[in-house]
Order: C-alpha cells, then structure tokens, then sequence
C-alpha cells in the first residue's frame, strides 16, 4: 500500500494566482503521518483532493492498494434528534460495536454518550465525531483539526491510542500544533506559503508511541528542522 501524489497543483475558481503547485510527496507505509503549516496554505485542500472532495486539480493521486479514504473535519455535526450513544450504534457496524465502548473510555466520552450531540461542548463533539470515522472501514483517514477543543493530555491519550488500535491505518493529521506534530507524528508534509519554492518540505517527526519517551533533544531538532522548512 503507498499513497502517491505527483506534482499536484490547485487553483480557486476565479483565482489569479494557484494556492499550490508542484506538490509531491509519497508515503509508503501506514502509520501516523501530518500536514503541518499556516492557515490559508492548502492543506484542507490538499486532504479534499486526496479523499476525492475536489476533482479539478493538476498532477496525480495514485493510492495503490488503498480502497477507501475518508476525510474528517471539526466542524461537522450529528443529528439532534437522538442520544450520542444511539447515534454512534447505529451508523458504527456491529463488528465494532465492543471497540465502540473501548473508545467511548479512552476518548473520556463515558458521561455524556446518553445526550444529545447538541448538548456537548465543542470538544466533545469533535470526539465523538473522531470515533465515528475511526470505526468505519477505512483504509486511510484524514483527520483535519478533528482534537481541535481537547485538552492537552487528552489529545495525547488519544493519539497514542489511536496509533496503537490501528498500526495497519494510513492517518493525515492536520494541526496547528507544532509541538504535538513534532512528536507523535511520523511523515510530517510542511506548507510553505506561495512565494516560496518548494511549496511543501517533508521531514521525519519523533514517531512517538505508547510507552515510548523521546528526548528533549531529539524533540528541539524535529521542531527546529520544521520551523526551518516552513
């Protein structure tokens, strides 16, 4: 399995100038990869071309032995009309029904399943929505902003868990956490802004995983070369 894009370029209608071009980059394993850069540069775009969101570009995506890639983003909602619980019941395959409960623990979703999606606070909202995507059968998901709202330790918690449950997954974690990106992710595609040239740099991140540490120097020379290639 390997995801390929090939000097992927993109134009708003009605646009003078491209929001990117020339973007290539290939991830050849599975693992906890990132977008990472300034608001405005293209990552969202980027994520909707390779999920299948946006059609007209220029370049390639090849996603070779990948059949579904999802996109998930922090602002969607659920219906009202039902609990949280009955919701995710429903729209979650039985299969994952017993992970649904292992989640709802590890996400600290346990006191608020039975409420309306409408009475969560905007954290809460996101995780749940994050659960929903993780147990749909995927073989790479984008999650744009999805732990926007969440407390520090709780992301953490999460991205450590999230690593551990699905090693086989291709993730895209879109943040604005240098810090968070630095450490936990693996490829990390960093966005430059459209004067620069190349528009997008890949560099290696900490990989960190549960019941790992990584060093306080190996920390400041992953988030010095990311600062350097943005």
């Amino acid at each position: 399995m390997s995801l390929i894009c090939d000097s992927i370029g993109f134009t708003y209608p009605d646009a003078a100038l491209p929001l990117f071009s020339n973007v290539s980059f290939r991830l050849p394993a599975p693992g906890f990869h990132a977008f990472f850069g300034p608001s405005g540069v293209g990552k969202t775009s980027l994520a909707r071309i390779i999920t299948g969101g946006i059609g007209r570009f220029s370049g390639t995506v090849t996603s070779a032995g990948l059949r579904t890639l999802l996109y998930s983003y922090n602002t969607e909602r659920l219906p009202g009309w039902s609990s949280v619980g009955r919701h995710l019941e429903r729209v979650i395959p039985p299969s994952q029904h017993r992970r649904l409960a292992e989640l709802v623990e590890i996400f600290g979703l346990a006191d608020c399943i039975g409420s309306r999606f409408n009475r969560l606070s905007m954290g809460q909202r996101n995780r749940v929505n994050l659960i929903r995507y993780l147990l749909q059968d995927c073989d790479l998901l984008i999650m744009d902003e999805s732990l926007a709202n969440v407390d520090e330790l709780t992301r953490e918690k999460i991205i450590l868990a999230v690593k551990a449950l699905f090693p086989e997954r291709y993730f895209i974690y879109i943040s604005h956490n240098v810090t968070e990106v630095a450490r936990f992710c693996d490829a990390i595609l960093v966005f430059r802004s459209a004067d620069k040239a190349p528009q997008t740099v890949m560099v290696q991140g900490g990989n960190l995983r549960d019941g790992e540490s990584l060093s306080r120097s190996a920390l400041d020379a992953t988030l010095l070369e990311i600062m350097n290639a943005a």
